[in-house]
């Protein structure tokens, strides 16, 4: 059986994007919901999707376990799974950890851009590495089964939770660095802390991600795929679009500000143009995943390792690292 999961996407959600899911035979999906969120905003973040589980039975479901990827396959629904872009939610409370896995998170960045109570961004100057209360955040994520993940942190913070993490972490929306040298694109020390580790990466289709931004071309992202996949092995690898569809300018400023500063933090885009910029045409939204298929069986990938990257390494590594253990 093969799965399409894509491992990141923070549209504005609504029941057109729940349908395109569908035409796009997206399977699951691992969602935002929250950015800078304290524990209580992202309860209510997690009540609205709630309400749109109950009012789209029939085009999204929860997903909570790997099983669930395969439910939603066999029911013609999209499993969303929930993650964070940044620890805010668990505040300064270790305990938020396992609290929120109950309610359904499997995703945690331990920093977004900026120095965390974890871990240190990839914007800043220095990078000191993963903090004391990173090295117990770290214990009790492996512990409750919530995935590590590292894909705005800096270098050494990265390494070193790869390191620290008894279980693999991942970078679920990235790209390599010298396919496209942004500062969130990861060095090729990085990828390989990760993967030797058992860990996965997505690729991302966010345009300050790609070679050439907008005008990336399908052959383009294959081919860095296929670098990745010979470099690293094809079997830690899958999608995280990175998809922002249908969210207004505005969102940016949230995105990178917060409310951390008083300026407006463009980060990846510029002050001349601080919106969203225009995806690739070849990747518009979810109904345009099968063209990520044919732009791969076209550079020379064989059928399995398609559909490995293109969802079932994902579903693997969930059914591996959503549960609890008594590790630590």
């Amino acid at each position: 059986m093969t799965y399409r999961v894509d491992c990141l996407q923070y549209a504005n959600w609504s029941e057109k994007v729940f349908r395109q899911m569908r035409q796009g035979g997206v399977d699951a999906v691992h969602v935002t919901i929250s950015y800078h969120e304290n524990f209580r905003e992202t309860v209510l973040n997690i009540e609205k999707w709630n309400r749109w589980f109950e009012q789209y039975p029939d085009l999204i479901i929860k997903g909570r376990w790997a099983g669930d990827v395969r439910t939603a396959h066999e029911t013609g629904c999209t499993a969303i799974f929930f993650g964070f872009q940044n620890p805010s939610p668990i505040e300064d409370d270790i305990g938020l950890v396992e609290v929120l896995h109950d309610l359904g998170a499997r995703f945690m960045q331990l920093s977004y851009n900026n120095q965390s109570l974890l871990a240190t961004g990839c914007y800043e100057a220095e990078d000191p590495g993963i903090t004391r209360m990173g090295r117990e955040v770290i214990k009790e994520m492996n512990r409750v089964g919530m995935v590590i993940d590292m894909s705005h942190s800096a270098d050494r913070s990265t390494i070193e939770a790869a390191e620290l993490s008894q279980r693999p972490i991942a970078i679920t929306h990235a790209n390599l660095h010298d396919w496209q040298p942004a500062l969130r694109n990861k060095r090729d020390d990085v990828v390989r802390a990760v993967t030797e580790r058992g860990g996965m990466m997505g690729f991302s289709l966010y345009p300050h991600h790609l070679k050439d931004k907008s005008d990336c071309t399908l052959d383009s992202f294959c081919a860095m795929i296929a670098t990745a996949a010979e470099r690293y092995g094809v079997e830690h690898f899958g999608i995280g679009s990175d998809l922002c569809q249908d969210q207004p300018d505005s969102i940016v400023e949230w995105m990178r500000t917060g409310r951390w500063t008083k300026t407006v933090d463009y980060g990846e885009g510029s002050a001349a143009a601080p919106g969203f910029p225009p995806q690739p045409g070849w990747f518009a939204d979810n109904r345009d995943f099968g063209n990520i298929e044919d732009g791969l069986r076209k550079i020379g990938f064989a059928s399995a390792e398609v559909a490995d990257l293109m969802g079932d390494n994902w579903l693997r590594f969930f059914e591996e690292n959503f549960t609890p253990t008594n590790i630590g």
